[in-house]
């Protein structure tokens, strides 16, 4: 997949704890840890943004091992339940994390151990079958979307493409490494020869920044979320002097974030690049131009190099008029093989054939810029007025700047604060907003609201306050 030794002599990955490898270190320490192991077989890779980690994966994907990204934060009783489930032949793991298994460790590298499952089982994999991604974070769902080489190969190639990247890049990590939006900014820098700054820190701890700083962080990439807390955290007058690219994907901005970070690069010479991508298309389907941003703020933009979008009705036919919503579908060589929800489905073949019927509901302008507006199934109808709870999403937070989201049942939204004190306030503007009575809105205050580790909110844990 990467020619690592094409750029031996860059450096490859930067730990915030100074650790460093060129790539040709990085070349004969994947090297070292494919070696034990020799075979074509599934792994648990247990994810931190940390060199072993990045190492681990490197070293299964070239040398066709099979790995299955999880969070290293997962729960000891969630990771003991998938490896019931899928029997992987070896874990690499941190080696704090490891818990009550009398396995061998038979490699160690970095302050992680490659530990061999005491259960033998065999069980054939798809040829093709390259990486399994989870699509619920840290829930420990057994449910996997099944990528190929061709897949990660052909985005890997479009990403690079429509953002220009080179080895003169500096990302720095802002997301976890084992969702399908933070693994492709490693994908694409290790491709191009890049220097990829790794930690765990957070935007809102001052080490993070430091970290930027010291080694010239180049781009960043974040979920709404994100841009969220860069807004509320004086992002705009901080001294980044390295910094040349943003992009975001992970759910849509709001148009009113968007358009003040979309005008922040626009004065300061710098790139912001709005993305739109699934797991089960690898990782991207669309951008958004840079060039555009200003100008078509709230777009998704168009499809990525090599990829096709399209609408359809609720009939399955195309919508080939501007600003008629539809379901967007997806077709190119980066949509995923299908899912994998227990051990025989790693023996599947290609079940989507380069096409996605993605599930968000969109229309296209008349210039052929695609814009999302929900989810298929965020909707709800109320006294006959069906709504967009996404919409009611944005809203809500472009004009009050909140913690803020809307879930519930037909004819009872609720809608969900961390501050009873806007309560009232947000009640009425979405009366207004939607032009319904106000009885339709229950307004719950909770602590926070639940979210994964990719910053996406948990709605089935807000499904216990329905009946309040």
């Amino acid at each position: 997949m990467w020619n690592f030794l094409g750029y031996k002599d860059h450096i490859a990955l930067i730990e915030d704890s100074g650790l460093q490898l060129s790539y040709e270190e990085l070349y004969r320490e994947t090297d070292r840890l494919a070696k034990a192991i020799n075979k074509r077989c599934l792994v648990f890779c247990l994810c931190d943004n940390t060199i072993a980690s990045v190492l681990g994966y490197a070293a299964f994907v070239n040398h066709r091992i099979v790995p299955a990204l999880l969070s290293s934060q997962l729960d000891n009783e969630l990771l003991q339940a998938l490896i019931d489930q899928y029997k992987p032949t070896y874990l690499w793991m941190p080696k704090h994390v490891r818990f009550n298994m009398n396995d061998d460790i038979v490699y160690e590298a970095f302050g992680y151990v490659l530990v061999k499952n005491k259960e033998r089982y065999q069980y054939p994999l798809y040829k093709d079958l390259a990486l399994l991604l989870t699509t619920s974070g840290s829930t420990g769902s057994p449910k996997f979307v099944r990528q190929s080489y061709e897949n990660i190969e052909s985005n890997t190639k479009s990403i690079v493409e429509y953002l220009q990247l080179n080895s003169m890049e500096r990302p720095i990590t802002t997301l976890p490494m084992h969702y399908t939006y933070g693994l492709s900014i490693i994908n694409t820098h290790l491709w191009t020869g890049a220097t990829i700054l790794l930690t765990n820190k957070g935007l809102m701890q001052k080490e993070f920044w430091y970290f930027f700083k010291e080694y010239q962080a180049t781009s960043f990439g974040g979920v709404p979320y994100t841009y969220e807390m860069l807004s509320k955290l004086r992002f705009f007058s901080m001294e980044l002097p390295s910094l040349r690219t943003m992009t975001q994907a992970g759910g849509k901005l709001t148009t009113e974030l968007h358009e003040k970070f979309a005008e922040f690069a626009s004065d300061t010479g710098r790139k912001f690049v709005v993305m739109y991508g699934q797991c089960e298309a690898t990782a991207r389907m669309g951008y958004l131009p840079p060039e555009k941003a200003v100008e078509k703020k709230g777009s998704t933009g168009i499809a990525i190099p090599g990829g096709k979008f399209r609408l359809i009705d609720v009939d399955g036919k195309d919508i080939n008029s501007p600003y008629v919503t539809g379901e967007l579908v997806y077709e190119g060589a980066n949509v995923t093989l299908g899912y994998a929800e227990r051990i025989e489905d790693l023996a599947k073949g290609d079940e989507r054939q380069g096409v996605l019927v993605t599930g968000d509901m969109a229309r296209f302008d008349e210039d052929g810029y695609y814009y999302i507006v929900g989810r298929k199934k965020r909707f709800l109808k109320i006294f006959g007025n069906r709504v967009n709870l996404d919409e009611v999403d944005r809203l809500i937070k472009g004009r009050f700047e909140i913690e803020a989201t809307c879930a519930g049942v037909d004819d009872k939204m609720h809608i969900f604060l961390t501050d009873e004190a806007y309560s009232e306030s947000v009640k009425g503007f979405v009366a207004e907003k939607t032009g319904l009575h106000t009885s339709a809105f229950h307004m719950i205050i909770v602590d926070e609201i639940p979210k994964n580790d990719s910053g996406k909110v948990k709605y089935s844990e807000l499904e216990k306050y329905y009946e309040v």
